[in-house]
């Protein structure tokens, strides 16, 4: 795998349990490339998302992300494989009795941040990046979606992973905020991080074309 390249499938068959979900599956992502994800609902995305981050193990075939080898993954290397990944979905998955500072907090801590000094600067850096740096003390019930979404992708960025995956990112957006948070993992995916983003939106793909992974009929194939 070239240094350049941070998820490599190859001939790799994805199973949910003992069900073959995809086969076949060869898909090569670079750093700062941004590619869509896309297929109908039960096409097998989710469960090529879910074996990239470690949820599903990868049985035949070979995967890489990062420098972790799917095949070989032990359990306890999952959260170091996570710290290589932003994962952002659909419905935010924020804590709800938290301010937006202690969700990224929380996962700071949950990820080996030990310094008060580095954790607030990081803080503050990803908060700038998403434009809500004066969101900090504010409750999730307090923020728009396309805010709570934000918050979300902060969160990703924390570490400074290699690539974020995101499920839906906008599904449960309108379409202005939806075409705000494109924008943004665009102009994350510039600045070296790869994007893969699942999504429905025909008209933001078609918007903004990009490289685009289809599930379909248990294949996989990429233009």
């Amino acid at each position: 795998m070239s240094e350049n390249t941070v998820i490599k499938l190859e001939q790799a068959k994805i199973y949910q349990e003992k069900a073959l979900i995809l086969d076949d599956v060869n898909v090569t992502i670079e750093k700062g490339q941004f590619v869509y994800l896309v297929g109908k609902t039960g096409s097998g995305k989710s469960s090529l998302l879910k074996t990239l981050y470690g949820e599903l193990p990868l049985k035949e075939g070979s995967g890489h992300v990062s420098e972790f080898d799917l095949k070989k993954l032990k359990s306890k290397q999952i959260p170091f494989l996570r710290r290589k990944l932003g994962i952002v979905f659909q419905d935010f998955q924020l804590l709800e009795d938290r301010s937006v500072n202690q969700n990224l907090v929380f996962v700071m801590k949950a990820t080996g941040w030990t310094d008060k000094q580095k954790i607030k600067q990081r803080m503050n850096e990803v908060l700038k990046l998403v434009n809500l740096e004066d969101k900090g003390s504010s409750m999730p019930h307090e923020l728009s979606g396309g805010e709570k979404q934000r918050v979300a992708i902060a969160r990703a960025l924390v570490n400074e992973p290699e690539i974020i995956l995101a499920d839906e990112p906008t599904g449960n957006l309108d379409p202005e905020t939806s075409e705000r948070i494109i924008h943004l993992l665009s102009d994350i995916s510039m600045s070296g991080t790869a994007i893969l983003m699942a999504t429905h939106d025909a008209l933001l793909m078609e918007k903004y074309k990009s490289k685009t992974i289809l599930c379909s009929e248990g294949k996989v194939t990429m233009s």
